[in-house]
Order: structure tokens, then sequence, then C-alpha cells
């Protein structure tokens, strides 16, 4: 059984393609939240490694054994390894407005916590949901299923693989409970004319959301 050290946190992950984003996402983070967070190193340069190591804010800097070619694999994996009863992963390329805190109240037994994707649910016809953010409470089956699925069976991302498993709407229901859209607000979303003024996490997916970012970050 996994010991804990933190009753909660965040973590989130990188490597070398993504380390970019990493120190944009944390001044975001530690402006609205002081919940402990954890950064996983999927595979950073040795400089970015140090950095972080010297933040006061990363509480752990962890190593994730490196299975796949593209990190996002790992996310699942990671999300077994931090020492936090309850946590919640967050990508690098979201953008946090506010105080998260409350996302813990939603996570239930049993259960990964996610947004619905709603810019692929109307795509695709049918309900998807995003792996930006995900929250659990110590270590649910579906997660572990989750893992085997990522190591035997990798598609185009660690969504789709999951998807793949829950596509049936029943078993969705019942290893999946819907978190408010305010917890990751997609950045197609947008386009499609939807936005909320509350919203504490902006989701910057895709080569135009890398484009954003490098926007903000030139412009703060």
């Amino acid at each position: 059984m996994q010991s804990y050290k933190y009753n909660r946190a965040f973590f989130t992950g990188c490597d070398s393609n993504t380390e970019w984003q990493l120190k944009w996402f944390l001044e975001n983070y530690v402006k609205h939240n002081k919940t402990p967070i954890v950064l996983a190193d999927f595979g950073m340069t040795k400089e970015t490694r140090t950095w972080a190591y010297q933040v006061s804010e990363f509480v752990d800097v962890i190593d994730v054994p490196k299975q796949f070619t593209n990190g996002w694999f790992l996310k699942p994996k990671t999300m077994r390894l931090v020492s936090a009863y309850e946590r919640v992963w967050l990508d690098t390329d979201i953008h946090v407005l506010g105080n998260l805190d409350g996302i813990f109240d939603l996570i239930e037994d049993g259960k990964l916590a996610m947004v619905e994707d709603k810019p692929w649910t109307k795509r695709k016809g049918e309900k998807w949901h995003n792996s930006g953010v995900v929250g659990i409470r110590g270590n649910p089956p579906v997660l572990s299923d989750w893992i085997k699925e990522c190591q035997v069976n990798p598609k185009q991302g660690d969504q789709e693989v999951l998807h793949e498993m829950l596509k049936n709407d029943i078993i969705r229901m019942k290893y999946i409970t819907s978190l408010p859209n305010i917890y990751n607000w997609l950045r197609i979303q947008l386009l499609d004319g939807e936005d909320n003024p509350n919203k504490l996490c902006m989701h910057w997916t895709g080569l135009k959301g890398n484009m954003q970012i490098k926007r903000m970050m030139y412009n703060s």
C-alpha cells in the first residue's frame, strides 16, 4: 500500500519539449494557490531539472521511468507515484487563473474526476473527457487499468486510450465523475464562442495554444 506524505497536492510534469512552459505555469499557479505542487520529470534537460530543485514551490521533483517517446503516456503512471492521498494533475499548458482547492471536494472514491471535453463531444458525436486536469483519491482500480492500457495499446495520446477503455456511457459514468467546466476551459471552446469569466483553468491546447502562451510570456 502506498504511503502518503501529503493529504492533498497538485502535480504536473514535462519533458525537454514542453519544459519551456514550466516557469510560466508555476508563476500563475503560485499567484492563487498554496497547496503543495509536485513536478514529474519526463525527460527534462539538466538545466531545468536543476532549476526545479531550487524552486521552493515544488515540494517534490520525482523521476518517472521513461517507457514512451511521448510524455503524455507517462501521466497515468505519475498519478500513482505522487505521495498524496488526494491529488490533481494539471497540464503545463494550462493558465491557472484562480484558487483550485475546491476541486478536491468534487473527487469521488473509485473514480477519475475530469471535465467533459465539449469540443470533442460535439465533433465526435459521443461523450469525451479531457485529461488536462485529472483528480483522484487513493488508487482507484481504473487508474491501474489506464496505466496498463497505455503500456500495451498506446494510441494518439493518454486521453484517447482512456476514451477507448470507457467508451460505453454506463461504464464511463461508473469510473469518471464530471467536474465543472471552469476547471478545464478548452481553447477550442473559445473558437466555438463559449467562454466563462469565472473559469479557473484556461487550457491552451495544441500548436495554436502554444503560440498564445508564448505571446503571454513575451508580453508579461
